[in-house]
């Protein structure tokens, strides 16, 4: 999904609906992450220019908006820029400070795992191209997931358990999570962003070993990378 440019007559729509994205992705993680993108809201909210995309705030200004230090600020600005969120588009020189753009499409992709959290209404708003069913009625349900195709591992056989518990939790989080490796006891398990990881590392991961102890009760560990 691309969103165009926040400009023009539907502009504070598109704005609120990549700040909700951003409220519901952070509240369903843990207290670091949540930090993390209170600050780059911060950001957008105060300096960020919507039309031009361009952020342009001194590292001291920086600090004193998150009451950090600026050591604090060096750090953050790198994830957030290793990330993808935060673009650098013009280097800070002598007595002139740097220009970041945002990389809004990378947010909301990063941060959709999240919309349903929301609502149908949102995810239909987002991504009009999911919406089912075009007749009289203004409820559009969410695109439905597959179940997973038994392939004789114990991950598509757990895969397909979950996904016959909770369908909605299986689409939303676990559907991406492919098999990468097994190591004794510990099947570990890919996630498409590490925010993905983050989340069902500490909401997800006891679903997880339930689900794999149903075919192999000697698995004790599941690690979650991105």
């Amino acid at each position: 999904m691309l969103l165009p440019r926040p400009v023009g007559r539907e502009a504070a729509s598109r704005k609120y609906d990549i700040l909700s994205a951003l409220m519901a992705f952070a509240l369903s993680q843990d207290k670091h992450v949540q930090r993390q993108v209170l600050r780059i809201m911060a950001l957008i909210t105060t300096r960020y220019n919507w039309q031009r995309d361009e952020m342009t705030m001194g590292q001291g200004e920086i600090a004193r908006l998150w009451s950090v230090d600026d050591r604090t600020v060096k750090r953050e600005m790198a994830r957030l820029r290793a990330q993808g969120w935060l673009v650098l588009k013009r280097q800070g020189a002598r007595g002139r400070v740097s220009v970041y753009g945002m990389d809004l499409n990378r947010m909301l992709k990063d941060t959709r795992p999240a919309w349903p959290l929301i609502g149908e209404d949102f995810i239909a708003r987002l991504e009009p191209q999911e919406a089912v069913g075009q007749g009289s009625s203004n409820v559009v349900p969410l695109r439905a997931v597959a179940a997973p195709v038994a392939d004789g591992s114990l991950w598509s056989a757990a895969q397909r358990w979950l996904c016959a518990q909770d369908a909605a939790t299986y689409g939303a989080w676990l559907h991406a999570l492919t098999e990468a490796g097994r190591d004794a006891q510990c099947l570990t398990l890919a996630a498409p962003t590490r925010f993905h990881a983050t989340y069902v590392s500490t909401n997800l991961r006891e679903k997880l070993l339930a689900a794999l102890h149903q075919f192999d009760p000697s698995v004790r560990e599941v690690r979650i990378e991105a």
